[in-house]
């Protein structure tokens, strides 16, 4: 894991399919998988590289688990990929 930093950032380098860590450790990815603490809320399709978030909010399928866990979900829902080659798909 590379050195803390802020959620955004975190979110970015799962897009690259890079691996780190927020400054509490409650947002982590291995470039691969993305979690809000032990919760996986993203992933990544072997075959297409597609990225995968898994909308655990109010009001869908997933549901709400916590305030942070929705924060998470929300800040990778809206990450802008445009000329980055990333597809995005949100799983609601």
């Amino acid at each position: 894991m590379t050195a803390p930093i802020v959620n955004e950032a975190v979110i970015a380098l799962w897009t690259q399919g890079r691996p780190a860590k927020n400054h509490k450790g409650t947002l982590t990815t291995d470039g691969k998988e993305l979690w809000s603490y032990a919760l996986s809320i993203g992933d990544t399709c072997k075959e297409t590289g597609v990225k995968i978030v898994r909308r655990y909010q109010a009001g869908t399928s997933y549901g709400y688990r916590s305030q942070t866990t929705s924060c998470h979900v929300g800040l990778a829902v809206r990450t802008d990929l445009r000329g980055t080659g990333v597809t995005l798909i949100v799983d609601e």
